[in-house]
């Protein structure tokens, strides 16, 4: 039996939509808050949800992704009083079933109703005898990452292209790689082009190579990376980079696998499988005829929209111990602990960089803490502990939010002295937690801060830490 909850803080509309539901056999609750909705997600599992838009303690289309995401991840019919094009549209890119507008009537409701839950329940079915897929270095186990594995392993079982985006460091190419090694190609080559690595003069040479003589220099024939994929994967990266005269040429390529190398006046064949990713808003640059829209139509039967890190914090210890474990085996040194200030440090950050900056921030503390068994937070890089701090105490929201006109703020401490703080607040944490952990033994102390004896002295005497 399908379960069903309302959101709307309309008591008439909620009443009447589950009196509708429950004599069709469907179990509904309904809640005139999203927290008391999100309650009840939290507590039951829902196939389908009809949110409203306009709430009293939020937008509705701000939270369609955080429905999507709880333990059920049920279907989300948005409904409201006042459509808009913009509305439906980020309902849809939301991840939303429908989007559907006010009054509502029997059929606006049932129609969607019927179709969703034919749709989860199809899902269901498929998920049941899906072959799991093989992920290598795709880490983490969070709603948002396990969504995108799926999608993931569904477009891996197919010929069609897929568009992956993401912001720089979110794992693009990582995926691309697995649809590639999930698929019927794995046997072929994996190509990858940086389109934004690619002199504009040199792109057609590479990419559809060139005959012995066809400009200055062209010595001897060269293939070119779209024939080197012939019976692989074809991965441009940072596609939004690519010339417009060049993506003219390629649309031909994808429409016939067929392509001239540049003075070559015989045609090559290649048969081969594309994926393509991109940061930028393929969208936006077609609109202002920065893209070819007939391209973009081709490049996309699948999207893959990788979430930044930020977006799934849970998965930030499995990265950074995946990480760790992979530079301690290079170095052949056994495994380091680490410090919960460190991964309370890595929690905290915003990593606008994403999985790229993390890694980097990890092997900084590795070569700090090289020579210890454990990582603490005094080896991460001194900008995200001081960020830590500050964000901890508050420092980092603007102290005249929410203030009423004509009260007096008091002025925020100069960057030095909340660094000097916050630099000496970590540094106090750190040397508690190193004497606690080993033992008194200043010897092994010194060794595992990577200090002298007589520096961890002084260091202990600045902060009136008695050994």
């Amino acid at each position: 039996m399908a379960r069903i909850l309302v959101i709307d803080d309309d008591t008439m509309i909620c009443e009447t939509m589950a009196t509708l539901f429950r004599s069709r056999g469907y179990e509904t609750d309904y809640a005139l808050r999203i927290r008391d909705g999100k309650k009840l997600l939290a507590e039951k599992s829902y196939d389908l949800v009809f949110l409203d838009v306009n709430l009293p303690d939020g937008d509705g289309l701000q939270e369609v992704a955080a429905i999507r995401q709880s333990a059920s991840s049920p279907e989300v019919v948005i409904i409201t009083g006042e459509g808009s094009a913009d509305g439906a549209e980020l309902a849809i890119r939301s991840g939303a079933w429908d989007y559907v507008p006010k009054p509502l009537s029997v059929q606006q409701v049932l129609l969607p109703l019927a179709r969703a839950l034919q749709f989860r329940e199809e899902k269901e079915s498929a998920r049941v005898v899906s072959v799991p897929v093989s992920r290598e270095e795709i880490i983490g186990n969070s709603p948002a990452i396990n969504r995108c594995l799926a999608l993931m392993g569904r477009a891996a079982e197919t010929e069609a292209g897929v568009l992956i985006t993401g912001e720089t460091g979110t794992g693009k190419e990582l995926f691309a790689r697995a649809i590639h090694e999930n698929s019927a190609r794995v046997g072929g080559n994996f190509v990858v082009v940086d389109c934004a690595a690619l002199p504009p003069t040199l792109v057609e040479s590479v990419l559809f190579g060139y005959e012995k003589g066809a400009f200055t220099g062209a010595e001897q024939a060269r293939e070119g990376l779209i024939r080197q994929a012939h019976g692989g994967t074809l991965f441009l990266d940072e596609v939004g980079e690519l010339p417009l005269d060049i993506q003219k040429a390629f649309l031909r390529v994808l429409q016939e696998h067929r392509f001239r190398p540049v003075g070559s006046s015989r045609e090559q064949e290649s048969d081969f499988r594309l994926v393509v990713a991109t940061n930028r808003d393929l969208d936006k640059m077609a609109a202002k005829g920065e893209f070819r829209k007939d391209l973009l139509f081709r490049l996309r039967v699948f999207t893959l929209d990788l979430p930044p890190l930020r977006e799934r914090r849970e998965d930030v210890p499995d990265l950074a111990i995946f990480r760790l474990f992979r530079l301690c085996k290079r170095q052949r040194l056994p495994m380091k602990g680490l410090c919960p200030s460190f991964l309370k440090v890595l929690k905290q950050h915003d990593w606008p960089g994403n999985v790229r900056e993390l890694f980097n921030a990890v092997d900084t503390a590795f070569a700090h803490g090289r020579d210890g068994s454990t990582l603490f937070a005094m080896h991460l890089p001194a900008d995200l502990r001081v960020a830590a701090k500050l964000k901890e105490s508050g420092l980092l929201e603007n102290p005249r939010q929410n203030q009423p006109a004509g009260i007096n703020v008091t002025p925020l401490a100069q960057i030095r002295q909340v660094r000097d703080e916050a630099v000496s607040s970590a540094e106090q944490d750190y040397l508690a937690t190193l004497l606690r952990l080993s033992a008194g033994d200043m010897k092994k102390a010194a060794e595992t801060a990577g200090l002298s004896r007589s520096q961890l002295y002084r260091l202990l005497q600045k902060h009136g830490i008695n050994s």
